[in-house]
């Protein structure tokens, strides 16, 4: 089921609101207060949704598992992060929730997006965003996509093998590329250090590569992986950016650019923004631009999923002494909770609304 987003509630008109000058408007009530107020109406909107719902006479697709979203809570994470990493400017990483208005929402604040495919990049330019402000972060792409890269101005792009490079010449030659090197993310969640990034001996040769190829090499990238535990992985990984960066001036590539990836997420955020910080501090001067991949960050907290449970079944154990029951909801591992599978989350439902003693609806 693709994901039913709405910004509370399109009948209250509860919208993030402009100025004039088109600069966000600050409420001036405590980040507590804001978040005590977002809380409470996001379950009025979930209410007043389940009571439009008739189970005995509506439509197809109107008892659909759906999304409230606060927008509140993801411009509050903006303004966290400007806070705690001035100097590093987030791409949101569209694929952890492409949802329409949180793209339009961060590009307002002036976001920059890390997209990893066709559909993302035609999604995030589709709202209005220069591609500029694109980074298509996905180190294996098709040679199609990269000629669509290059058709539509999405220049800046990673990379981590040889292959890459061979194809990148072939179909995009003046690609603004970023080579992803290999990070320690066994402390992390979802570690992507199986799929992606450059060991150090390889990158030193893929930087030659490079040059001989003529292929404008701007900057380097890593990732600590989704969920990263240990604020310590930050400090390695710029480390280990820093000696790139001398070994491409070595060779006569001019970085200019350092992507610090993503695996923030909000309860450690400001722990690993200060390690990183201070990391960036040691290694890197003011003229290095500094980027960063941040989505759950951003999200996962500003979303509550509301689905109805369906169906009951009574279960008795083989002797028929112990009796228990299961409950089946419209929504499951391969829809709105493959986060279970695939990033290792634990959501815990609450009953939201009760008719009887065998239907409800449930939120998580």
């Amino acid at each position: 089921m693709a994901p039913i987003s709405t910004n509370f509630d399109t009948d209250h008109n509860y919208h993030i609101n402009y100025d004039k000058d088109n600069n966000i408007v600050n409420y001036g009530e405590s980040n507590e207060s804001k978040q005590y107020a977002a809380r409470e109406l996001v379950k009025k909107m979930m209410y007043e949704r389940i009571a439009q719902i008739d189970t005995d006479v509506c439509a197809p697709g109107d008892e659909d598992a759906f999304y409230v979203a606060d927008l509140g809570e993801v411009y509050r994470q903006h303004m966290r992060w400007k806070a705690n990493l001035p100097r590093v400017k987030p791409f949101y990483a569209v694929k952890c929730n492409p949802d329409e208005e949180v793209i339009k929402l961060l590009a307002r604040l002036g976001s920059g997006f890390d997209c990893a495919s066709k559909a993302e990049i035609d999604l995030v330019l589709g709202l209005g965003v220069d591609p500029s402000r694109i980074i298509y972060a996905q180190p294996c792409k098709t040679k199609s996509y990269l000629r669509h890269a290059a058709q539509v101005g999405v220049k800046q792009m990673t990379f981590d093998n040889a292959d890459e490079l061979f194809k990148i010449k072939q179909s995009f030659p003046n690609a603004e590329i970023v080579l992803r090197i290999l990070t320690d993310d066994s402390a992390s969640l979802c570690r992507l250090s199986t799929k992606f990034g450059a060991d150090l001996t390889t990158a030193h040769d893929l930087l030659h590569l490079a040059k001989q190829l003529q292929l404008n090499v701007i900057g380097v990238s890593f990732h600590v992986g989704s969920g990263a535990s240990d604020p310590s992985a930050f400090h390695k990984a710029v480390t280990d950016a820093r000696q790139v960066f001398d070994w491409a001036a070595e060779i006569g590539h001019d970085l200019t650019l350092l992507d610090v990836g993503g695996g923030f997420v909000s309860e450690t955020f400001e722990t690993f923004a200060s390690a990183l910080s201070d990391a960036l501090t040691q290694h890197f001067s003011a003229h290095i631009r500094v980027i960063a991949e941040p989505g759950r960050y951003y999200t996962a907290d500003a979303f509550t999923l509301t689905t109805n449970v369906i169906a009951r079944r009574d279960v008795s154990s083989a002797d028929g002494m112990d009796k228990s029951y299961m409950l089946y909801m419209n929504d499951g591992v391969y829809g709105n909770f493959s986060n279970i599978i695939f990033d290792h989350q634990h959501p815990v439902p609450q009953i939201l609304y009760s008719l009887n003693s065998t239907t409800s609806s449930m939120t998580g």
